[in-house]
């Protein structure tokens, strides 16, 4: 399973951290955060329980690929996890939040040429005020220990966004500075970075 990790990280990577800490199971994303900041190389962040108030941070890090981690409803035992791609999840209505992960992930591929992927982990209670489960904080340490070796490549230059994106060009502003214009294919509008 650890494999997916491999095939998913390219370039730069944000992993976003999304549930509430009050509601046991479901502060796997932030919990998950707290424990790779500073630890890795990629950039992470907690949106607690409203992702979409971040997605200006998320876009501003011009990221290539972006992995929402978080706790789902994917019927299997607790603390079993599963990485969806994007259109998995936007089919699957799996998300313990009341906001649609479809708008968020809609918006974002909007915004950037990420790849987009969710780490979900089963929640076995997600009642307020409660703890998180020793099946949760289990997968927890497991998957904590697991990222760091393919959050850390050696002698491996990641790739640009540039790079990742075929209709990539680089073009000059009238002041002669160089400046990167890609037109993405998700969208129809030149981005300029």
């Amino acid at each position: 399973m650890y494999k997916a990790f491999e095939k998913i990280f390219k370039g730069k990577v944000v992993i976003v951290g999304i549930g509430n800490t009050l509601r046991g199971d479901d502060g796997f994303g932030p919990a998950l955060i707290k424990r790779l900041e500073g630890k890795v190389k990629a950039c992470c962040i907690d949106a607690g329980s409203a992702p979409e108030n971040f997605t200006g941070k998320i876009i501003k890090e011009k990221p290539d690929t972006i992995l929402m981690v978080d706790a789902l409803h994917l019927g299997l035992a607790p603390g079993a996890w599963e990485i969806l791609k994007k259109d998995e999840i936007a089919k699957s209505g799996l998300s313990t939040h009341d906001i649609s992960p479809n708008i968020f992930i809609e918006y974002l591929e909007s915004r950037t040429c990420a790849d987009i992927y969710m780490l979900g982990v089963q929640p076995k209670d997600i009642s307020f005020g409660r703890e998180m489960s020793a099946e949760v904080k289990n997968t927890l340490k497991e998957i904590t220990t697991k990222l760091g070796p393919f959050l850390n490549p050696i002698g491996e230059r990641p790739q640009t966004q540039s790079e990742k994106c075929p209709h990539a060009r680089i073009a000059f502003n009238r002041a002669g500075n160089k400046r990167d214009i890609r037109p993405c294919p998700k969208r129809r509008r030149k981005v300029h970075i």
